[in-house]
Formats: C-alpha cells, structure tokens, sequence
C-alpha cells in the first residue's frame, strides 16, 4: 500500500502498519512526514503526564535533575516536547517546512539547536537517555541536544555492554509512548534492575497489546501497577485493512473496542509502575 505522501508501508506482523523506513533515516523530516499523514500525536498527549512525573519524581526522591531513560525514543521526540514549549503540530510544521526541505543534515541539526534555544522552557531540566535499535535516530536526536545519552541496543535479545549498562544504570524514570508490545518484560527487567534503587515506570501500551506480563515480571521485583483512567489516541488508522486487523485482535484477547476505535483511532492505555512503598494511590 502507498500512503497519500508516497510512502511504501506494510503491514507488520501484529497487524500494524510497519514503519520502520522512516526510522533508520539520517534526520526526522521522512518520520515527521510520514507519521503526520496519519495524525501520530500520543508524545503530545503524554507530556503533561511526563511533566508532572518528572516533578514529582524530583519532590519525593530530592533529585534535583532525574534521568529519564526513553524507550524506543526514536529521534527523541518525547525528549523535544518535554524540554520545549512545543506541540506535535509546532514539531511538524517545523520538519515538513519549505525552509527544512532545501536543507542538509548539518544545517537542519543547527536549525533543531536553534529550535531547542529559543524554545527551552524546563528549568532545571531532566536528562534524557534513549535507548532505540536504530543508530542513526539516536545519533541525530543527541547531536540536535534533544537527548543527553543513547544507548543503541536489543534488550530483547542481547544483554546490555558494560558502557550500556553503566548508562542506563543512572535511569530514574523509565518511559516509553508506544513501543509495548515490540518491547517486552525482557527489555524492562534488565532495564529495572540495573540501578541500585528502582527506577519509576510509565508506559503508554496501545490496548491490542497486553502490559499484563510486564506488571507481574516488576511484581516479582517489588513495584505495583495502576492503570490511568481514560485512553490516549495514538494516531489514525492507516487504512481499513489495518483497523480491522487491530480491532479482531483487540476482541481475540477480550477487550471490546472503544468508540475512538471503531472511529479510526489506535488508543493506549497508561500503565504506572512503581516500587510499592513509593505508591501513592491516586496516580493519574
């Protein structure tokens, strides 16, 4: 299937469209290109509960600047929306610009430092770890100062490297908007357990994905998880095919799909895990 800007998409073997072309790219514009035709904006949604994360996470624990490891950040843009006063639309407009267009990587990476500049609006800020399988994602969004470290590995299938190890061993916070489900308990667990004192958690999982494995896997390592109230539009359909791809897998594992599901959106569900004697039972 070709979407309306061209682009050769598949689908993946959950039944989503794959979009992995426009991740191993030298720079976001072809991700911001692509994603935007279909109205991607979970990472907008998510930011004022990562906001308040962060803060909180800063008065309870006395860290002055908590480490926020980003799973599947891809060219960090979990990482550009927290530290700038900045929407996905403000974001795409930026990379899909005529001034973008004409552009190499050098001067667009000058322009994303100039964005990050003038827009910077968390003081003091978090720092932000990525972690992602594809280099070239990570290599541009810490070049541009979204992301202060990147860690370019398969937590699925490899243990982390000592240089890894001892990077995401600084995490604070772990995060992820939507790579649940390609990400499993594997990855989380190495990740949780690598800091002397476990890191809090939250992961906005899409519903046709179940976070069940992972919340018991963190059970046995002493957190509890809630889930937030309310679903969060990951983005639209791609296509009719893909909807009812989803949608039948939604019901084969028993959930019944919502009215924003039925009218063409891809919904998350955000899951908080914490170490239980840090819970605080009204976590939205």
């Amino acid at each position: 299937m070709t979407t309306s800007g061209g682009s050769q998409v598949t689908l993946d073997e959950t039944g989503k469209f794959s979009f992995d072309h426009v991740y191993t790219e030298p720079d976001p514009r072809p991700f911001f290109r692509a994603l935007g035709e279909v109205g991607y904006q979970l990472p907008q949604l998510a930011k004022p509960h990562l906001t308040s994360l962060v803060d909180e996470y800063r008065a309870g624990r006395g860290v002055d600047q908590p480490t926020v490891a980003d799973l599947g950040c891809s060219y960090g843009v979990n990482a550009a929306l927290f530290r700038c006063a900045a929407t996905m639309d403000d974001l795409y407009e930026h990379y899909t610009a005529d001034e973008a267009a004409g552009l190499d990587r050098d001067g667009l990476l000058d322009r994303d430092r100039e964005f990050l500049r003038t827009r910077d609006d968390r003081v003091p800020q978090a720092r932000f770890v990525g972690l992602d399988v594809s280099a070239p994602a990570l290599a541009y969004a810490h070049d541009a100062g979204f992301l202060d470290e990147t860690v370019s590995a398969d937590l699925e299938n490899e243990e982390p490297t000592p240089r890894q190890r001892a990077v995401l061993s600084g995490a604070d916070l772990v995060v992820s908007t939507g790579c649940v489900g390609y990400v499993t308990e594997r990855t989380i667990t190495r990740i949780a357990t690598l800091p002397e004192r476990r890191p809090w958690m939250a992961h906005f999982v899409l519903r046709m994905f179940s976070y069940e494995p992972i919340a018991d896997a963190l059970t046995d390592l002493g957190y509890r998880t809630t889930e937030a109230p309310g679903l969060f539009r990951q983005r639209r359909f791609a296509s009719a095919e893909e909807q009812e791809r989803i949608l039948d897998t939604l019901r084969d594992n028993g959930v019944e799909p919502d009215d924003q599901e039925t009218g063409g959106w891809l919904c998350a569900r955000l899951h908080h895990s914490r170490p239980i004697d840090e819970y605080k039972d009204d976590l939205t």
